[in-house]
């Protein structure tokens, strides 16, 4: 379990600097990318070189620590079965008499019934509609 946590934090890691070397890339349309001198390691091209590779270089990194971690991933949940019964282990609970009364309250409650609504008039448009 440790290994595939400490492989999970190299991972978000790797996935951070992979965003990052992205990020900096020179694009047509000049993105983030950082200027440089014009000679050296760190010009244009040596630039572009270096971050073309690490680019390479991260991506696959990311894909084999994914396809490692979900075989990790398989190994430590592949031993679980599933459970398929209902009980929650505990006291059942008590038989209800008679259904609730989503208004009136809990069921068996000695509280008075609830008078019937009137009537509604008759030239009300939705006293068809409720009634149906």
């Amino acid at each position: 379990m440790s290994l595939f946590l400490f492989l999970t934090v190299v991972q978000a890691l790797v996935a951070a600097a992979l965003v990052g070397v992205i990020l900096i890339q020179r694009s047509e349309g000049g993105g983030l990318g950082v200027g440089g001198s014009p000679s050296g390691l760190m010009s244009a091209r040596g630039a572009a070189d270096f971050l073309t590779r690490s680019t390479a270089i991260l991506a696959t990194a990311f894909v084999i620590l994914s396809i490692v971690l979900a075989a990790l991933a398989v190994d430590v949940t592949g031993g679980r079965e599933i459970d398929t019964t209902l009980e929650r282990g505990g006291a059942a609970p008590a038989k209800q008499t008679a259904p609730a009364d989503p208004l009136g309250g809990a069921a068996g409650d000695t509280a008075a019934p609830a008078e019937p609504a009137t009537p509604a008039p008759a030239d009300d448009p939705l006293a068809g509609a409720a009634g149906q």
